[in-house]
């Protein structure tokens, strides 16, 4: 009946975490990385300047990557020494 919703889980850290006010996110209907950014940026204007880097199922991932269904997203802040 009709497609399977494409359901993730995001998990923020740090300052990424403070400033989307919450350390998890439930979203769906969101292919890839680069759009989850562009929904970010919409949603939570204040991350805009902040650099972050994205890990699916807990591997880093660079550039533009397909987030799977039930993936588990997590936003890294910079780690020390940024």
């Amino acid at each position: 009946m009709g497609s399977v919703e494409h359901k993730f889980k995001v998990l923020a850290f740090g300052m990424i975490a403070e400033k989307l006010k919450t350390s998890e996110l439930e979203l769906e209907g969101i292919p890839s990385t680069e759009v989850l950014k562009g929904y970010l940026f919409q949603q939570y204007p204040e991350i805009k300047d902040t650099k972050f880097s994205i890990s699916v199922n807990r591997k880093q991932v660079k550039g533009d990557s397909p987030i799977p269904n039930e993936a588990e997203v997590a936003l890294l802040p910079p780690f020390s020494g940024g």
